[in-house]
């Protein structure tokens, strides 16, 4: 690679609705789609995933199941209608739907043709505190497992940004001592420019990054869309799942190891006002964007780091006006993206795709 390299994205391999190619790709892996404690039993969601709109609802017996946004008699949305045990019923004419998405019930058709109508279902599974599903027209892979993360005090969160969702899965190290300037306090590690060795893994891209304190932090983008690494203070595993081409839900697990004391007592409190000002933390970085405030006149620092992260995620170009001047220190996200480009291109001329897995051996890696 040159020190320097004009580039622009070709964004059609970043956009995910179910007739393009990274959309097909997408759909060939389980991605969270919804916090598991959000939804109580009884309750039906709209939610949107990958350019898509689906119904999500909980059955009496406590399962999550995923259909078809509408129902197939006059297209109304399911999500206003109600579950009955583990279907779920039109509230416009009464049709029921099971969690197969075929329809077995029409009260009010004097002749029921129900067996001829069937509307679109999807696997799904629980899992970490988060709600999986599988949007491809094949059988589903298992879902992957996590053993470092599971049986623990797990902290769950969410969040929506109004950007496509490679804004934040290449938010790598460098942009950490220019972008979070405020937040050393919070982050409990020395704000340092790294020098970093990024490779292909079995899972996906692997980054070693040296510090000139000495530090040594390792962090794994897993294909397609998954972030993690481990630190002192906690194991951090991210899905960044596109709602369309221009808005994504960050989901997240954290296994924190600082609980007690007045720390860990900060970072719960912390934890918390994230989840619970999930809007107002957006409202406010929204105004830095319009120039109302300034990062550095936010008087409450303890969750800064999130706005500060959510101007520059936001504040970039979208993906079709995307121009970019790369240089060396884009060598992490230059290989993401060969990585991905290789594998929607194999998909779209019809050869094999590398098996992505993580393995054992990058399981126990840590910083």
């Amino acid at each position: 690679m040159t020190s320097q390299q004009k580039s622009t994205l070709h964004h059609d391999l970043y956009q995910t609705g179910p007739r393009t190619k990274a959309g097909r790709y997408m759909r060939m892996f389980w991605h969270p789609i919804y916090v598991a404690e959000n939804l109580k039993p009884g309750w039906a969601k709209p939610i949107r995933i990958l350019a898509e709109d689906f119904t999500l609802y909980r059955g009496e017996s406590g399962t999550p199941h995923l259909v078809g946004f509408r129902c197939a008699h006059r297209d109304a949305q399911l999500s206003v209608g109600w579950v009955e045990e583990d279907c779920i019923r039109c509230r416009f004419h009464g049709w029921k739907y099971d969690s197969s998405g075929q329809c077995i019930e029409q009260p009010a058709e004097k002749k029921a043709f129900a067996q001829n109508v069937r509307i679109a279902s999807h696997p799904t599974q629980e899992y970490l505190g988060l709600i999986f599903a599988y949007l491809g027209v094949r059988d589903p892979p298992p879902l992957p497992r996590y053993a470092d993360f599971e049986g623990l005090n797990l902290w769950v969160e969410s969040y929506v940004r109004p950007c496509n969702f490679f804004n934040n899965l290449e938010n790598e190290p460098f942009h950490i001592p220019f972008t979070h300037r405020e937040s050393q306090q919070h982050l409990k590690r020395p704000i340092e420019i790294p020098e970093v060795f990024p490779e292909e893994s079995e899972w996906g891209v692997m980054t070693k990054s040296v510090y000139p304190s000495g530090r040594v932090h390792i962090s794994h983008h897993g294909m397609p869309n998954i972030l993690c690494f481990k630190e002192g203070d906690r194991n951090h595993l991210a899905w960044r799942v596109p709602i369309d081409d221009d808005q994504h839900t960050s989901f997240q697990v954290d296994v924190q190891h600082v609980v007690e004391g007045e720390r860990g007592r900060l970072y719960k409190e912390r934890h918390e006002a994230r989840v619970q000002r999930t809007d107002e933390l957006s409202e406010l970085a929204k105004a830095v964007l319009r120039g109302d405030i300034r990062i550095p006149d936010i008087e409450d620092k303890s969750n800064i780091h999130w706005i500060q992260d959510y101007v520059i995620q936001v504040g970039q170009s979208s993906i079709d006006e995307r121009r970019e001047c790369l240089g060396d220190t884009d060598e992490i996200i230059i290989l993401q993206r060969k990585l991905w480009e290789r594998e929607i291109k194999a998909l779209t001329e019809g050869n094999a795709l590398k098996h992505w897995e993580r393995s054992p051996r990058l399981a126990e890696m840590s910083s």
